[in-house]
């Protein structure tokens, strides 16, 4: 059967780009998500099996390359791969402009918050070793706290604490820190309201901008009010 795409180029990419979850792949690896279980943490309800048949799809499209090293096997993008970039930015500014509203019960994902913020952050914000723990305020214990390790030029989330001096210390509910996360409330705001308590001395917490490192999205402002 002959396809539409072979004729028509917006059609071809179509085909390629609008599958449901491929954009959200695609921006994954751009984001430095480079192992099966990295790019999975971003598309939490996109089974594993579904995951595995659409990166074989854009290998045999020329969109991304498989690579092995000893039995590790990692996933990056080729030149056309990379040429997604702007369309995939341009579609985050399109959303934040104008799809953006209050979040429901559902949509408060914590792990997908914590996968965001390892992915973004700034590792030498500090300017050395430095450990950021998170509590979020609205979980039972045994969730509620987080460090990220920031060595190396590495962020690393920890399940424990990964000892050593503990730089930076955050609490707030899932709920306000993705809505700071987000761009709903500013960092400032979410502080001066004491929505997001921040504690350590004074450089850490002049640093935390510059760590959670939010980006242009969270600037953008909703067309409509939330």
């Amino acid at each position: 059967m002959r396809s539409y795409g072979q004729f028509c180029p917006v059609a071809k990419t179509a085909e390629v780009f609008c599958q449901r979850w491929t954009p959200l792949i695609l921006r994954n690896i751009t984001w430095g998500a480079h192992r099966f279980s990295e790019i999975q943490r971003g598309v939490p309800m996109m089974s594993p099996t579904l995951l595995s048949q659409r990166l074989k799809q854009l290998e045999k499209e020329g969109i991304l390359e498989r690579r092995k090293d000893g039995r590790a096997v990692s996933y990056h993008l080729t030149l056309s791969g990379r040429e997604f970039a702007p369309i995939i930015e341009a579609m985050g500014v399109w959303g934040q402009r104008w799809t953006r509203r209050e979040l429901e019960a559902g949509e408060i994902d914590m792990d997908l918050l914590l996968w965001g913020i390892e992915r973004g952050a700034r590792a030498d914000a500090f300017g050395g070793r430095a450990v950021v723990r998170i509590e979020f305020t609205d979980q039972p214990a045994h969730k509620a706290l987080w460090w990220f390790l920031n060595e190396d030029g590495r962020c690393q989330l920890c399940v424990d604490d990964p000892g050593g001096v503990t730089d930076l210390y955050l609490a707030a509910t899932v709920t306000d820190f993705i809505r700071v996360y987000r761009g709903d409330i500013t960092l400032r705001t979410a502080l001066a309201e004491e929505r997001l308590e921040a504690i350590g001395d004074h450089a850490a917490r002049e640093a935390l901008p510059d760590w959670l490192n939010l980006g242009t999205l969270s600037s953008i402002r909703p067309a409509r009010a939330l």
